[in-house]
This record gives C-alpha cells, structure tokens and sequence, in this order.
C-alpha cells in the first residue's frame, strides 16, 4: 500500500510543478493520460485490493492540491458558489480529472485484473471512452491555406495566427480585448476579407487561447508590452517590413496605444476600436449604470450584491461577476464566443472561460493605475480609431476625453452608426473597407 501512495503522490507532486492548472496543451493532455494510465497499473500491480481505486486517485490528488497552492485562479483556487465558480470547476478540475484521474482509475482496474461479467463490460467501455477522448483531445489545430501565408505558429511562447492572400501587403498586428480571451475565432468568421489588403496577425495574448499555458504565476502591463514587441519583431524580420500597423481591440488597445507610444519607430500606425482608457474609471462607470439598472427592474439580490460590494476597484474576480454578466444587457451590446472553427483545439475550446478568469484574476488589478489621459498624451505615429456609436458608456465618456486631447500627426475617428463595443466584428464589410482605405 505505501508503494502505491508514493507512486501516484509523486505524480500529483510533478503535475502540480509542470501543469498545476491542469493539461492546457495537446502534449500535455496526452502525457497526462499516458502517464496516468501506467501509474494505475503499477499501482493495480503492486497492490490488488478494490482500495486501490480510492487510495491511488486520492493521493495523487492530495499532492497536486498541496503543491499547486502557491498557483491563483479559480481553476485552482476553492470552489465559488457561483456561474463562473461553477465554470472554473468543470473546466478547470473537471477536465483534469478526465485526463488523469479517470486513465488512473482504468489503469487500476487492468493492473488488479479485470474480472469477467459486468465488470468486463464497464472496463470495456471505459476503455473506449478514453480512446475516443484521446483521439479528439490528439487532434491539432489547423488554419485554411491561402496562396500567400496561413499558419498557427508560437513566437516565444505565445501563439499567433498569421494569414495573408499576399505576403507582400502591409502587416497588422492584431491584440484581441478581455485579459485570458481569444478573437481567433471572430477574426476568421468575421473578418477573412481583411487577408486581401493585409497579413494580418492574430495574436493570443498572454494567458488567452493557445497561450493560456504562458500565463505562469505573473502577468503585468509590462509583459503584455514586451510580448507585443516581440511578435512584432518578429512579424517585421519575416515580412521584412521596417514598420507595421497596430490594432488594438478593447482591453487589447490599452496594450496598443502604450506599445505605440513607447516604441513609435516599429510601427506605421495605431488602431483602436472599443477603445479602453482608464480600467478603474470605466468599472466605476459600469458599476453605476448596472447597480441603476437593477434597481429600476427590480433586481433586489443583485442590488444588494453591488451594494455590499461597493464601487470597484476589487481584488476578487467573482466581485466583477455581476460587470461581466449584466454590461451587454444594459447597455444593448452584442456577445459572442467564436470557438467552433478548427483554428482552436478540443482543449482550448474547454479552457476559454478559465483562460478569462485565470489570467483576469493576475493581470486585471495590475492595470488598475493604467490611465491613457496621464500616460498617452500624445502619439508619434498615425492614429486611426473606429468605434460604435452605440458603445457603452463606461468606455465612451472616457475615450472622448482622451480623443480630444490627444495629439498626433494625423488623428482620425470613424464611428459605425448601429454598432456597440464589437463595432469591427458587427459591422466587418465597413471595417475592412476603412481599413483598406488608411494610407500605406
């Protein structure tokens, strides 16, 4: 017995230290059931009792609880009585323990010997259910060819979708909005027709989609600016264009206009659409218009909610819940989650919300000071903007602002009538037309 909780401790101990928030990754999940399985075999072997069942799963996942505590997030952190805890649950250990303890449990039972009767159907089913899930689970991520460029690749560890008719077109560099969220799937749905005038490049940023496994322990402003430079180094090396374009979407474009201002002499000119100015001042603003919204329908526990809280900011991403639930039906606003196309794994496609609440419970409050108004004031380079004239007004009132004060070479704002915060994705033919139109 000892042997066997050595063993399968062991193995909570080396998944907590190499993927404590679980397998994020195609190589992770298969090294997760590959060595899972031989752990319940050995274990079934070394100990034959109907205990192992309970004893094996159960050390391995004391050690992995034990030794992933220094990790944040609610896919590790206690459950939360609440839709997004109930989220981060399945997601994040629900899925871990489809991909570790259910191969343990299996290789337990051919390690012990399988009986015959009921219990050699069960295994037998079982068996196939892993099969099925392996094969799903093995299967890669792929991207359309084009006649010039059509690939998923990493640039330091971060993945980049880049896809272009023409390699020789202008390059843009697009970072998509919320901290953990990917626009892969919007950009292919929405907006193919940009890969005719552009190479456009689809970054996931740090802890978002296919880089959700480069989140780690930390994640500032900073690093989100230097991984930015550096996809964009590389994109100019490759292309072999000296400067490129900048688009920033939402939380994306707080990245764009402070990487255009630092470093003005990689890039051709800034984009924003959904601009985002001051993260603190626009919580403040939705807080207020949904905390009125409440009570104006009626919504007593959500008005006590907001009302227990008090105004943002907060610490804790659940205390955000209620902003991330309720902004589109106050203000109107169109959601979408774009994770049925090929260019996203099984996997990525169960981590997206994790990768949102994971990598906003890290990054969100270390932009809390972040304020365009203080820290932009001017631009170096051509800037361009593009926003819905139905945007919401935690991120209108504020853009304006900044807008009117800014200064730039050439300062330009074009404003979709009809469209909300997604204005480039509801309105793509008109995006795209405007994009074609700036000066190359």
């Amino acid at each position: 017995m000892t042997y066997v909780l050595v063993l399968a401790a062991a193995w909570g101990v080396t998944t907590a230290l190499s993927m404590p928030r679980g397998p994020l990754t195609t190589a992770e999940a298969l090294t997760s059931i590959v060595i899972s399985i031989a752990v319940g075999l050995a274990a079934g072997r070394l100990w034959r009792s109907r205990w192992t069942l309970l004893a094996a799963p159960a050390a391995f996942l004391l050690a992995l609880e034990l030794g992933r505590i220094p990790v944040r997030g609610p896919s590790v952190d206690a459950p939360h009585a609440s839709a997004f805890g109930f989220v981060a649950l399945v997601a994040g250990r629900g899925v871990h323990g489809l991909l570790s303890v259910f191969p343990m449990l299996l290789g337990v039972s051919y390690g012990r010997g399988v009986a015959g009767g009921w219990k050699r159907l069960v295994t037998g089913a079982a068996t196939a259910v892993l099969l099925v899930l392996t094969v799903l689970v093995a299967l890669p991520a792929r991207t359309a060819p084009l006649p010039g460029v059509a690939e998923l690749t990493t640039v330091d560890g971060l993945n980049v979708m880049i896809r272009g008719g023409h390699t020789a077109r202008p390059v843009l560099l697009f970072l998509p909005g919320a901290p953990g969220g990917s626009e892969l799937g919007a950009m292919r749905k929405h907006l193919s027709a940009l890969e005719d005038s552009f190479v456009v490049a689809t970054l996931d940023r740090r802890g978002g989609g296919a880089s959700y496994a480069a989140l780690g322990r930390t994640v500032t402003m900073d690093d989100a600016i230097a991984d930015t430079l550096a996809v964009t180094d590389y994109l100019r090396t490759r292309f072999h264009q000296d400067k490129i374009f900048l688009l920033g979407h939402s939380g994306g474009s707080l990245v764009g206009a402070l990487t255009a201002h630092r470093h003005p002499e990689r890039y051709r000119a800034y984009i924003g659409t959904g601009q985002a100015v001051d993260v603190e001042a626009s919580d403040k603003l939705f807080y207020a218009d949904i905390l009125a919204w409440a009570r104006t329908g009626g919504r007593t526990s959500l008005v006590r909610q907001l009302t227990d809280q008090g105004p943002p900011p907060w610490k804790d991403v659940y205390a955000y819940e209620p902003i991330m639930l309720y902004e589109n039906e106050v203000y109107g606003q169109r959601s979408e989650f774009v994770v049925d196309v090929p260019e996203y794994t099984l996997l990525q496609k169960a981590h997206t919300l994790n990768a949102i609440l994971d990598t906003w419970t890290l990054f969100y409050p270390r932009v809390q000071d972040v304020d365009l108004r203080r820290e932009v004031r001017s631009l170096a380079v051509p800037a361009y903007f593009v926003q819905g004239t139905n945007e919401m007004r935690g991120l209108a009132v504020l853009f304006a602002e900044w807008y009117e004060a800014l200064d730039a070479p050439v300062k330009r704002l074009e404003r979709f009538e009809g469209a909300g915060h997604r204005a480039m994705f509801e309105q793509p033919d008109r995006f795209v037309t405007f994009m074609a139109s700036l000066p190359t």
